[in-house]
């Protein structure tokens, strides 16, 4: 089943608009708490578009990408807030605490990891705030991780030319869906670690 072709076709076709920027910091944004594509699939054709602004592109994709984990680390704190009753009836605070616990030692590493590599970053964002990671590390973790990603994407991309961003359609399909796996993974391997 072709999912991810035509959203990326619809993302080529942002990307050309005038207001190709502002399309560019909602997708970054939405990518960050719900939207199944990454940013990339715009920010690559746009930095091959006009190579001299790629930095500047790559800059809005990692401001409005924080922007949006920032939201989803709130949801995250929220939806806590809300099961945590549920959670305590269901006998699963011992296993959450230790989980808790895992991510408030290593919070900095596994948000850089999720937000530099393609594994799904919301997720992450959404479970750092529901696992009470301190949010200066949660910050620091997705600036440097999604900056290092998105200027590397942007400048490659700027510098390799049509060449590379031909590469990146090709496999469109497969990344979506490897994408998919790598949540349901994530998903996994939280409940397997309560």
């Amino acid at each position: 089943m072709r999912l991810f072709g035509p959203l990326y076709d619809r993302c080529l076709v942002w990307s050309r608009h005038r207001h190709a920027p502002r399309y560019l910091a909602a997708l970054s944004a939405a990518e960050s708490v719900v939207f199944p594509i990454p940013p990339d699939v715009m920010l690559a054709p746009m930095a091959l578009g006009r190579p001299a602004a790629w930095w500047r592109y790559a800059l809005v994709c990692t401001l409005a990408s924080v922007a949006g984990g920032l939201l989803g680390y709130l949801l995250g704190a929220a939806a806590l807030d809300a099961i945590w009753p549920w959670m305590q009836r269901m006998g699963w605070e011992p296993a959450f605490l230790e989980v808790q616990a895992l991510f408030q030692r290593h919070g900095f590493a596994f948000v850089f990891i999720a937000a530099f590599t393609p594994i799904p970053y919301k997720v992450f964002t959404i479970a750092s705030g529901a696992l009470g990671v301190a949010l200066l590390p949660f910050t620091l973790g997705s600036l440097i991780g999604r900056g290092t990603r998105f200027f590397l994407v942007a400048g490659l991309v700027a510098w390799g030319g049509p060449r590379l961003e031909s590469v990146l359609r090709r496999y469109v399909e497969w990344l979506g869906w490897a994408s998919v796996v790598l949540v349901g993974m994530a998903l996994i391997w939280m409940e397997w670690m309560r």
